[in-house]
C-alpha cells in the first residue's frame, strides 16, 4: 500500500456528492480518501478531510474506535469479509449524536476489499449526551450511552425501518413509549400518525368500539357513526400500550387485525381494510399469561416478532448524569437549575425502583425544595425521603427484631414526618397540587395528613 492513498476518479467524487446522507471512502488503514459534501458539514465543518482517519474525524479520537470502548465496522469486515453495520457515537457541531454506521467491502479484480465504503445515518430520536432544551429537534428524546441502552437502540435502529411488530418489555417507568416512538420515528412511515392506545385504562364494554369504531345506532348513545383509533392510524403506527390488559374477548379481534390487516365497525357487518405497522408494550409477564390461559398464545407470538427489553434504571446507572439535567430542565423550565456534583452521586445510589419515571418526581420535589441555582445533595435526600414517609410506616415492626426496633422505627418515622411538613411548606397550592408535586394521590396525602394531626401513625 502507498504511505498516500490514491484519490478517488472524478466519476466516484460525483457519485458520493449527489448522496443526501454523510459518505467516506478509506482505506485499510483508516484514511479517507474520499467525502461527500453532507460528511464534511456535519462532521468536519467543511475542514478538509482526505488523508486524515475516519476516527479521528468522526470521533475527535486518536485511535480506531474498538480501541476506545466502541465496536469497529472496518475491523469486523476484514473479519467476516460482509457489509457491517453498528451503532456509533459521532462528534459534530452540537456534540456527540447517535449515528447508524453502514459499511461495505469494495473488491478488486482480485476479490481483495482494499477500500471501504461508510454511510453514516443520523438517529434523530436518540442523544448521548446531556441537555439539550425544549426547542431541541431532540427534545423529549431517548437519553443515554450505557451499554444496555445501546444495546436497545441499536435493536430499533435495525428493526424500525421494517413492517415487523415489535413487542417491548420492562418494568414500568422504564420509557416504552418513548422506545414505540423511537421505532414509529425510524420507519417509512415516521410522516404519518403514530396512535397511541392505553388500554389499562378502556373498559372492556368500550374497548371494541374505541379501537376499531361504530356505526350509528350500534348501540345505545351511539347517536352518530365513529371511526377508531385503528383508522386513525392508517398509513402509520398503532402503539398499544400494557397490551397485556387487553381482554379474552378483544384479543381473537386483534389478532384477526394482525394477521389480515381488516376489522369491522361494531355494527357494521362490511370489513374494512388498515394499513399499520404494531407497536405492543406491556411490563407483564406475557409468555406466564399464556401459560394461565389469561393471553391468546397465538397472538403473543404475532405480537413478538421482534421482543426488544428495556433496562431498568437500576441496570444503566451511568445515564443518571445524561438524564437528570434534561429532566430537572422538562420539570423547572425557566429555572436553569444545575445538580451538585453530590446531588448526582446521591441519585447513582438510589435503586429507584419506579424507574425513569420515579426520577423525574425526585427532581420535580428536588427543585420546589431549591431556592437557589444549585440542587443539593441535600434537596434531593429531602426528595428521595417522601416516598419513605408515604409508604405505609405504620405497618408495625416484624417480630423477634430486639428490644431498640420500636425506638429506630419511631425516630425514622419522626424523620419522615418532619421532612413532610417541610414538604408541604415548601409547596404553595391546593392539597390536589401538592399531592401531585409528592407524586402520590390525594387520598395517600390526606391519611397522611390526618396522621400527624393526631401526632402519631395511629389509625393511618
Amino acid at each position: 500500500m502507498p504511505d498516500t492513498p490514491p484519490p478517488p476518479g472524478p466519476d466516484l467524487a460525483a457519485y458520493l456528492d449527489a448522496l443526501p446522507e454523510p459518505h467516506i471512502l478509506f482505506d485499510r488503514h483508516y484514511r479517507i480518501v474520499a467525502a461527500n459534501a453532507a460528511y464534511r458539514r456535519q462532521y468536519a465543518q467543511g475542514a478538509p478531510v482526505v488523508g486524515r482517519t475516519c476516527y479521528e474525524v468522526s470521533h475527535h479520537s486518536s485511535v480506531p474506535c474498538d480501541q476506545a470502548g466502541e465496536t469497529c465496522p472496518l475491523a469486523r469486515s476484514l473479519q467476516s469479509g460482509q457489509r457491517e453495520r453498528v451503532l456509533h457515537l459521532h462528534h459534530t457541531p452540537r456534540g456527540e449524536d447517535y449515528v447508524q454506521i453502514e459499511l461495505l467491502p469494495l473488491r478488486d479484480a482480485g476479490g481483495q476489499a482494499q477500500y471501504f465504503l461508510e454511510k453514516m445515518e443520523p438517529l434523530p430520536m436518540a442523544q448521548g449526551r446531556a441537555g439539550g432544551g425544549v426547542g431541541d429537534a431532540v427534545a423529549g428524546g431517548m437519553i443515554g450511552r450505557s451499554p444496555p441502552f445501546q444495546t436497545v437502540l441499536e435493536l430499533i435502529a435495525r428493526v424500525g425501518p421494517s413492517q415487523a411488530s415489535v413487542l417491548l418489555l420492562g418494568e414500568s417507568g422504564t420509557g416504552k413509549e418513548l422506545a414505540a416512538r423511537a421505532v414509529h420515528e425510524a420507519s417509512p412511515r415516521a410522516g404519518r400518525p403514530l396512535v397511541a392506545v392505553d388500554c389499562a385504562s378502556l373498559p372492556e364494554t368500550l374497548f371494541e368500539s374505541e379501537l376499531f369504531g361504530h356505526e350509528r345506532g350500534a348501540f345505545t348513545g351511539a347517536h352518530t357513526a365513529r371511526a377508531g383509533l385503528v383508522e386513525a392510524a392508517h398509513g402509520g403506527t398503532l402503539f398499544l400500550d400494557e397490551v397485556g390488559d387487553i381482554p379474552l374477548t378483544m384479543q381473537v379481534k386483534l389478532l384477526r387485525l394482525l394477521e389480515s390487516g381488516t376489522y369491522r365497525r361494531v355494527g357494521q357487518t362490511e370489513l374494512r381494510r388498515a394499513d399499520l405497522r404494531v407497536v405492543a408494550a406491556t411490563h407483564r409477564d406475557l409468555r406466564a399469561m399464556v401459560a394461565q390461559g389469561r393471553f391468546r398464545e397465538d397472538l403473543y407470538y404475532r405480537l413478538a416478532i421482534f421482543p426488544i427489553v428495556l433496562p431498568a434504571l437500576r441496570e444503566r446507572v451511568q445515564d443518571i448524569p445524561l438524564l437528570a439535567p434534561s429532566l430537572l430542565e422538562r420539570v423547572a423550565p425557566g429555572r436553569r437549575l444545575a445538580l451538585a456534583p453530590a446531588a448526582l452521586r446521591r441519585l447513582a445510589q438510589h435503586p429507584f425502583p419506579g424507574n425513569v419515571r420515579e426520577l423525574r418526581n425526585v427532581l420535580e420535589r428536588a427543585a420546589l425544595l431549591t431556592d437557589g441555582p444549585v440542587v443539593s445533595a441535600q434537596a434531593v435526600e429531602r426528595a428521595l425521603a417522601f416516598d419513605r414517609a408515604l409508604a405505609g410506616t405504620e405497618a408495625a415492626p416484624p417480630r423477634g427484631l430486639g428490644p431498640g426496633t420500636g425506638r429506630a422505627a419511631a425516630s425514622l418515622r419522626g424523620m419522615e414526618d418532619a421532612a413532610l411538613r417541610a414538604a408541604l411548606q415548601a409547596s404553595a397550592g391546593t392539597r390536589r397540587q401538592q399531592a401531585h408535586a409528592l407524586g402520590v394521590s390525594p387520598r395517600t396525602l390526606y391519611r397522611r395528613l390526618r396522621a400527624l394531626e393526631q401526632g402519631g401513625d395511629q389509625g393511618a
